[in-house]
């Protein structure tokens, strides 16, 4: 029986586009993800830099482009946060079934802009139909480690098979069900959150 349910933000909630950003900064000459941007971005996610040492790593690798250039590149992957996804969130919070956890890689530049395409009442309005609202710069944890699902379950005394994860990412899911919490790897496009009671 599921008693919490932990969900990603990402094309769960707000809707991406994935290759944005990449797509944007081919302008500046990138081509593809290196062994060390992989690095640096993982590192950014994580919290183990600031957003100032991430932004003068990433101009010292594209030097053609500005701060602003890249902020505004790494930000082109974040579209709308439809509300008829709010409306839906806020209505099952209310019921007070299970328990609501967030579970979001993400970084302190990408949280200023949701902000900010939001509004802060929306984004409040989001965040506080959660009882843990989790972002993995904060933690300095990232999905898909074991470690960030055992901490979650560990902090809030959650037994794993009581619980389910959705996240569109099946890398995130299958940790997630190897260490026992159950999963629904929502298929973004064919799937949407608001379908959560038939997966419960």
């Amino acid at each position: 029986m599921i008693k919490n349910i932990i969900l990603d933000f990402g094309d769960i909630f707000i809707n991406l586009d994935k290759p944005a950003t990449a797509r944007e900064m081919t302008k500046f000459g990138f081509k593809e993800i290196t062994p060390e941007l992989d690095t640096l971005f993982k590192d950014y996610e994580k919290g183990l830099l600031s957003s100032e040492a991430f932004l003068d790593t990433t101009h010292s690798a594209f030097p053609k482009a500005s701060k602003q250039d890249l902020i505004q590149a790494w930000n082109t992957i974040l579209l709308d946060f439809p509300e008829y996804r709010l409306d839906f969130l806020e209505e099952f919070a209310q019921q007070n079934r299970y328990k609501l956890l967030l579970l979001s890689n993400t970084n302190a530049i990408h949280i200023d802009h949701v902000k900010t395409i939001m509004g802060m009442d929306r984004f409040n309005r989001f965040k506080n139909a959660f009882d843990q609202f989790y972002l993995s710069y904060e933690m300095k944890m990232r999905k898909p480690d074991a470690e960030i699902f055992e901490y979650v379950l560990q902090e809030n005394g959650l037994v794993a098979a009581e619980t389910l994860f959705v996240d569109d990412t099946k890398e995130n899911t299958d940790t997630a069900s190897s260490v026992g919490i159950q999963v629904w790897n929502l298929q973004v496009g064919k799937e949407d959150i608001i379908d959560l009671k038939q997966h419960l």
